[in-house]
């Protein structure tokens, strides 16, 4: 069994009360927590019976009974709260997305190559149970060529211009917030894409509200995403091959359930998932396994360097909807 790291909980947001919660019901150790006010670090470490508590991210970084940090900023702070942890050589899950851009998730990853830690994206929709098992059937040629997908991530939030969701100070925006699940599965799926075309609606704050991406492959391949922080949707996902598909209920990229079914629709396989709380704890238990094999390039579910061209098409679809963040060049 993989040995036990002890981690470190950097900011105390909803988030990180998931994240928390699931380390703690599946039994990871769990040392310290730290927010910029010494009164949340507290609150929060009580809550979860965390030993420590730090009323700055520096001093939590610094502790050196934490190997691991978990990075739960708002999206503009990304890199500089991994960067610290980093530079006081712990390993790093770092909130999607890895960073706020491209330029900045470089950074981050060539840091921890030089730190000999490893920087990983908590994509946490990667590791749950039923996508590792349809990575299982598409290898197998079950669907035989894969062709195209179709995902929503489309949720009601809140309105109140106020909120960081609608503050483009802080990265808010459906793109970063919504987007990321459904952009990441079409990489997952299909890799790097040749061609984007991109369309959005906008808040009067500045952000995007709907966001539509389409992505062509040289393969022939086809992934068609849609997020909303507007309106919510079915939230359910879709996989196009040869020979036969798969539907991912809703949530598709929570723990849920999913069927093959073939061309004559009869159903080959029905998938339902068990999961011990929301399912966040996958994403740490791989860290920890990689960093035992030695793995600190990210592996092969979610390689660091994927996390970073990822950021590359959030880019590219940012450029192309005209959606800028405060501070960029």
């Amino acid at each position: 069994m993989t040995a036990r790291l002890r981690w470190g909980i950097l900011a105390t947001g909803g988030i990180a009360r998931l994240f928390t919660s699931d380390l703690v019901r599946n039994g990871f150790d769990v040392r310290a927590a730290g927010s910029r006010s010494l009164e949340s670090a507290r609150a929060f470490a009580d809550e979860f019976g965390i030993p420590a508590a730090y009323g700055s991210y520096a001093e939590l970084v610094a502790d050196p009974d934490v190997d691991a940090i978990y990075v739960a900023t708002p999206h503009p702070w990304h890199a500089a709260s991994a960067l610290a942890a980093i530079e006081a050589g712990k390993h790093v899950l770092i909130e999607k997305p890895f960073t706020l851009n491209e330029p900045e998730a470089r950074v981050v990853a060539d840091a921890a190559r030089a730190h000999g830690v490893l920087a990983l994206e908590a994509m946490w929709t990667r590791y749950l149970p039923h996508m590792v098992r349809i990575r299982e059937i598409i290898a197998a040629g079950t669907l035989g060529e894969v062709r195209s997908m179709i995902a929503d991530h489309t949720q009601k939030l809140s309105d109140d211009p106020a909120h960081r969701l609608n503050s483009l100070e802080l990265g808010g925006g459906a793109l970063l917030d919504l987007g990321i699940y459904p952009v990441s599965f079409a990489w997952d799926l299909f890799g790097e894409p040749a061609v984007i075309q991109s369309t959005a609606i906008f808040k009067e704050t500045g952000v995007d509200a709907q966001v539509a991406v389409q992505f062509g492959y040289v393969e022939g391949r086809i992934a068609s995403t849609f997020s909303a922080s507007d309106s919510r949707g079915p939230n359910r996902a879709l996989i196009l091959g040869t020979a036969a598909r798969i539907e991912i209920d809703g949530v598709w990229y929570t723990p849920t359930s999913f069927r093959v079914i073939g061309h004559d629709d009869a159903v080959l396989e029905e998938f339902t998932s068990d999961v011990n709380g929301r399912g966040m704890h996958y994403q740490a238990a791989a860290l920890e396994q990689l960093v035992a094999d030695g793995r600190l390039d990210g592996g092969d579910i979610l390689p660091t360097e994927e996390s970073v061209a990822i950021m590359g098409t959030l880019d590219r679809i940012r450029a192309e909807i005209g959606l800028r963040y405060p501070g960029e060049d």
